[in-house]
């Protein structure tokens, strides 16, 4: 076997393993790799992967989307942070912004960044350039959601937030382990006439999970982190290009890319790692 095969196989397996949500350890013990070569292909496919999607994701075919944004942190939870790191980014909890297409299930944009109000503009903004119409958006509650998205559509848009009411879950001292229970929603019009019966975070809300399971670094209550924020955004964009272009959606029956008009076939990691060519 040549060793430009080796390498190739090499490759796929360590990505398989990374976007199957086991983490960088437990992918060198897997595959053998060395530490320095698994992070390595993660910035390169990182780098690849969103500049890919970055160009293709251009006048799509979306109609209703639904925003919501994710906790992780970076080099130590964030009453960990030693002094000198204090308020810079990348050091402490890091918030992942994201967008889903409700018909599709395409995620046509993401930041990785703080839960500002700068922050939220940026992401709107992105998300406004991929998009060919007017869109129904449903956010939840969070403040800066409603200066972005006016800032951005100038009132162009069928806007709505939902904001779910939560009750603490006591189970004899679990209750750190519970998340909250939903106990009702409110649906607010805040711009244009948004259709009700669409008004909901539950695709977006379920793309976390996928997210948390697919991504060791998303995960609650372990060990789980990113230690340098740029690994972050490199896992991101490889999630995401995975997600997109090889995961067959089991209601969909193809992939979201697939279902969005920008593929007409499933691809392979072995075409996904061909990004790097």
């Amino acid at each position: 076997m040549s060793m430009n095969k080796l390498n190739a196989m090499k490759r796929v397996q360590i990505i398989a393993a990374l976007v199957e949500g086991n983490s960088i350890n437990a992918t060198v013990r897997m595959t053998g790799a060395a530490k320095h070569t698994v992070l390595k292909l993660l910035a390169d496919l990182g780098k690849a992967c969103a500049t890919y999607q970055d160009r293709v994701f251009k006048n799509l075919p979306c109609k209703n989307i639904q925003c919501d944004e994710i906790w992780s942190f970076c080099y130590a939870k964030e009453k960990n942070v030693p002094d000198e790191y204090k308020g810079q980014f990348g050091f402490g909890d890091v918030w992942t912004w994201t967008a889903i297409c409700a018909d599709t299930k395409l995620v046509p944009s993401w930041l990785v960044g703080e839960r500002t109000i700068q922050h939220a503009t940026k992401f709107i903004d992105d998300l406004a350039s991929r998009l060919a119409h007017r869109v129904q958006l449903t956010t939840d509650g969070h403040k800066p959601y409603l200066q972005a998205v006016w800032d951005t559509f100038h009132g162009e848009i069928d806007y709505a937030i939902l904001e779910k009411i939560y009750r603490s879950v006591h189970t004899g001292g679990q209750s750190r382990y519970s998340p909250g229970e939903c106990c009702g929603a409110k649906k607010k019009k805040i711009t244009g006439n948004p259709d009700r019966s669409k008004v909901s975070t539950s695709y977006v809300e379920r793309q976390n999970l996928t997210m948390r399971m697919s991504m060791r670094r998303f995960t609650r209550l372990t060990n789980g982190f990113s230690k340098k924020v740029q690994n972050l955004e490199y896992a991101v964009a490889i999630h995401f290009m995975h997600y997109n272009f090889c995961r067959v959606h089991k209601t969909l029956r193809v992939t979201p890319a697939m279902e969005a008009g920008l593929s007409n076939h499933v691809w392979d990691l072995e075409e996904m790692i061909g990004l790097l060519n």
